[in-house]
């Protein structure tokens, strides 16, 4: 495990911990391990699954994304906790996937920690909050179609990370870049869907 103190090596350990006790998991218990921190996990780690080889995975990138609307939507209504239907609660995981996706996971979170911490903290909080799930929610709705093209989906993929770690770390001039990578990921997103 690794041994940085950030937010996002923190919220790695305790998810790599998880995986690493049980050879399949739930979204319940995922979500469960998550929520111990800010609504940035539920934005961050579906965006960072996609942007790795697994988001290469047919079907993979559209689930992310619907997964990720369930959960801005959350934010854009002012719930507390996250909830999962039912179905999706009791979703058994294998494991195996989210531990080859790790030392990805592990590089990336060892950058973020290293450049982005709490900045200009009130812009990631009441209207920003809310601003940023509404934006983060048309990201997705974009993931669908792109998903027809190879990795193409990574460009609103990542602006929701930005948005999602903005919010892990309480970071508001993240939240600001967030918003300008969500201007281009809108303009690439639409340029190759009307191209396609």
């Amino acid at each position: 495990m690794s041994k940085a103190h950030g937010a996002v090596s923190k919220m790695l350990d305790e998810l790599e911990k998880l995986v690493e006790d049980n050879e399949k998991t739930t979204m319940g218990e995922i979500v469960e391990v998550l929520g111990q921190r800010s609504f940035g996990p539920f934005l961050l780690l579906p965006a960072l699954l996609e942007m790795s080889p697994v988001g290469g995975i047919p079907g993979v990138p559209t689930a992310l994304a619907a997964i990720i609307v369930l959960f801005a939507a959350q934010i854009v209504m002012g719930r507390k906790h996250m909830w999962l239907p039912g179905f999706l609660e009791r979703r058994s995981l294998r494991t195996k996937r989210i531990g080859k996706a790790m030392p990805f996971l592990r590089k990336a979170g060892s950058f973020l920690d290293r450049w982005f911490h709490g900045r200009m903290k009130t812009l990631t909080q009441g209207a920003w909050l809310r601003g940023a799930a509404i934006c983060v929610i048309v990201l997705a709705l974009t993931v669908p179609p792109l998903e027809l093209l190879p990795f193409a989906s990574t460009a609103p993929m990542a602006a929701i990370a930005a948005f999602g770690l903005a919010m892990l770390v309480g970071d508001g001039l993240l939240m600001l870049a967030a918003f300008l990578c969500a201007g281009l990921a809108f303009a690439v997103g639409f340029g190759m869907i009307g191209r396609g």
